[in-house]
């Protein structure tokens, strides 16, 4: 026999196992972890889903939410890890060792391959000017056209961005 818990979730009483309640539970701390400080609308709205999804797998309200259920609605959700790193680990990596910065070909800042704005982004600086010096580079013999060419080909594109929900550019 199992002792059972009520808890109320995303604005809904539930019944859940002991067992139940302790994943569900270590699950929510991990990411209130990951969100940023007073973040509780973002909390509020996972909750709520999990709510959603416990209503849509236990069909009577006085059925009991198992370990089972609570471990299929985790995945379901994804993994802590999914809403970012958390809070402490940010600043402790970024204090050890700089980020490595790599060169790509723009998806933003392109006119037409992200050449010259993949490398404003490498050496932090304006792509207009870097166009204008490669524009100039070109028309006076510096650098020919199939210079350009073929760091279209060497040079991969920047990798697509993963939505994550820190991100200050929402």
């Amino acid at each position: 026999m199992k002792e059972t818990v009520n808890v109320n979730i995303g604005s809904v009483a539930f019944i859940l196992d002991e067992d139940a309640y302790r994943v569900l539970g270590s699950y929510f701390d991990d990411i209130r972890r990951r969100l940023p400080e007073g973040d509780a609308e973002t909390m509020g709205d996972i909750e709520a889903r999990v709510a959603e999804i416990f209503r849509e797998r236990v069909a009577s309200p006085m059925r009991v939410i198992t370990l089972d259920v609570v471990r299929a609605t985790m995945a379901q959700m994804g993994s802590p890890a999914d809403f970012g790193e958390p809070r402490g680990a940010e600043r402790s990596e970024s204090a050890e060792q700089p980020p490595l910065r790599k060169l790509y070909r723009s998806r933003t800042e392109r006119s037409i391959a992200g050449i010259c704005g993949g490398l404003a982004a490498y050496f932090d600086s304006d792509p207009t000017l870097i166009r204008l010096l490669m524009l100039l580079l070109i028309l006076f013999g510096g650098l020919s056209i199939w210079a350009y060419i073929i760091l279209w080909i060497v040079i991969p594109e920047e990798p697509a961005r993963k939505f994550n929900i820190n991100s200050k550019n929402r």
